[in-house]
């Protein structure tokens, strides 16, 4: 019987303008809309997770303003339960602001709102997992919420997935618990720079695929022509990699799925699929 994904992270409103090309240091440079989008990066690998088939659990905060109530009705209506995502009163939903350039780069600022309220109450909430069960971990909250909640999964026999990102060191027995820890190229350069020794390392390469514990399988390739906009593809590529160990495949099995989540992540606008917020 396939296990249960949570995921407890980060859920942002997004606002994305596109841009010609990126402002220089004191530059101005005018944007082409505005439109608001549903991201965070926990939230994003849980809807990735969900859209793989997994049965999920989203645990994190909101604030109790008109981004929160919707975003708390988008993870329902695609049958996440969100009976652990907390309304924060007097405190606004975590936001971001992404500019995306007309080659599909983008670069983003992150306002964390509600994300910065997460506390004991969202670690209590992992004594609902077990043995095949996966707990997702990203670094857009508390990482003494991080650090807790994946000491606490694996003494239930949980796995852990964590997702260093966006890079902070944590105590190297975090790191030794997660299997496995993902890391683009440049998180994996900082994390070993700390000193911390991962027990399983997934390290992306973009469009140069992926490798696990030495085990490497190409990226699935996307026409340039294609690429609407890379926000959120790693997101993805996590949130499916749960779902597929959630459901007992093997490592390769589970990679092969991960990248093709990531590539069909590039194809359209924002970190998640339409309906927007």
């Amino acid at each position: 019987m396939s296990g249960r994904v949570m995921v407890l992270g980060s859920l942002n409103v997004d606002l994305v303008t596109r841009v010609q090309r990126h402002p220089r240091p004191g530059e101005t440079v005018l944007g082409d809309g505005l439109r608001r989008l549903a991201g965070g990066k926990g939230a994003n690998q849980a809807v990735a997770a969900a859209a793989a088939g997994a049965e999920v659990l989203m645990v994190g905060c909101v604030g109790d303003d008109d981004g929160g109530a919707a975003y708390r009705a988008r993870l329902a209506d695609r049958g996440i339960d969100v009976g652990a995502l907390r309304t924060c009163d007097g405190v606004p939903s975590g936001h971001a602001m992404i500019q995306v350039s007309d080659d599909g780069e983008n670069s983003i600022v992150v306002v964390p709102g509600a994300n910065d309220a997460l506390d004991e109450r969202e670690v209590a909430a992992v004594d609902l997992l077990g043995p095949g069960d996966v707990l997702v971990l990203q670094l857009e909250v508390p990482r003494t919420v991080v650090c807790v909640a994946a000491r606490r999964a694996v003494a239930r026999g949980a796995r852990v997935v964590l997702n260093i990102a966006p890079y902070a060191a944590l105590p190297p027995d975090v790191v030794a618990l997660a299997d496995p820890l993902v890391a683009n190229e440049h998180e994996m350069q900082a994390l070993a720079e700390s000193g911390a020794q991962p027990a399983s390392l997934l390290v992306t390469f973009g469009a140069n695929g992926a490798s696990w514990d030495g085990q490497t399988l190409p990226a699935v390739a996307v026409p340039a022509d294609e690429v609407a906009d890379t926000t959120g593809a790693g997101d993805a590529f996590c949130g499916a990699l749960a779902a597929a160990l959630a459901r007992g495949s093997d490592r390769s099995d589970a990679l092969a799925a991960a990248l093709a989540a990531g590539a069909d992540a590039v194809r359209h606008e924002g970190a998640q699929p339409e309906p927007y917020l």
